[in-house]
């Protein structure tokens, strides 16, 4: 006697990045043991698999994963997780007021959204006067980590982050892709900018769409309550 197939409901969300409307489903338990499994192991490389895996297999295989900006990647994650799981989840998080104690604050996963910073901007004019500029693109959770804060890179590894997500390179009218010239090309271009342009393009990945979500806790010791920020997807793994 063949065993029954159990039919799985589907749900829609829309991508931050583009608005692009898709579906997807709740995991199944062989997929969360590949995610339990890769977070015992600790290893970065197992764990973005895992989810990209996840994600993949649970949109219906609707998206290139490897291409998706990281808060795409992780935002379609929290909400498959939300619908499989449940969508309150206990998250540990530190105590801000004395910095050492923890609490659990009860986070509805459904209500966690992709936050975007009102000076953010992937076009960056370097040149005002010759219209001469950048136009960046979000990275993936392969290409950089998403806990990396841009001021704290060391300067080769700066270069590299910033002509890994150099998109187009335009001046007037004209456009040209960056995929078209090579590393040394792109930072002898980047080594010609001043001070002022230069920093606009690390603003970029600081103020980068993330997911982000403010919850209550109250110090168990001190009694002290305190808003907590939740920022990227580690965070709500608490």
């Amino acid at each position: 006697m063949t065993l029954p197939i159990l039919e799985t409901a589907s749900f829609d969300l829309t991508l931050p990045s583009t608005d692009m409307k898709i579906n997807f489903r709740p995991f199944i338990v062989k997929e969360e043991k590949i995610l339990l499994q890769a977070l015992e192991s600790g290893e970065s490389s197992q764990i973005i698999r895992a989810l990209k895996d996840i994600v993949s297999a649970c949109t219906f295989n609707q998206l290139d994963v490897d291409k998706l900006p990281t808060f795409d990647l992780e935002y379609i994650f929290l909400k498959i997780r939300s619908k499989s799981v449940g969508e309150t989840a206990k998250i540990k998080v530190r105590c801000p007021d004395d910095n050492e104690t923890f609490a659990t604050a009860d986070v509805d996963l459904s209500k966690v959204e992709v936050h975007v910073d009102d000076e953010h901007n992937n076009r960056i004019v370097i040149d005002e006067k010759k219209n001469i500029g950048v136009v960046m693109k979000y990275p993936t959770i392969d290409t950089i980590d998403p806990k990396m804060d841009p001021n704290t890179l060391k300067t080769e590894q700066l270069f590299n982050v910033i002509t890994n997500s150099l998109h187009q390179i335009f001046e007037g009218e004209k456009s040209m892709a960056a995929s078209d010239y090579s590393k040394e090309e792109l930072n002898k271009f980047l080594e010609q900018l001043d001070t002022n342009a230069f920093n606009r393009i690390q603003q970029f990945f600081s103020s980068m769409p993330r997911l982000k979500h403010d919850v209550k806790v109250t110090n168990p010791k001190t009694k002290v309550e305190s808003t907590v920020t939740l920022t990227g997807l580690n965070d709500f793994f608490g």
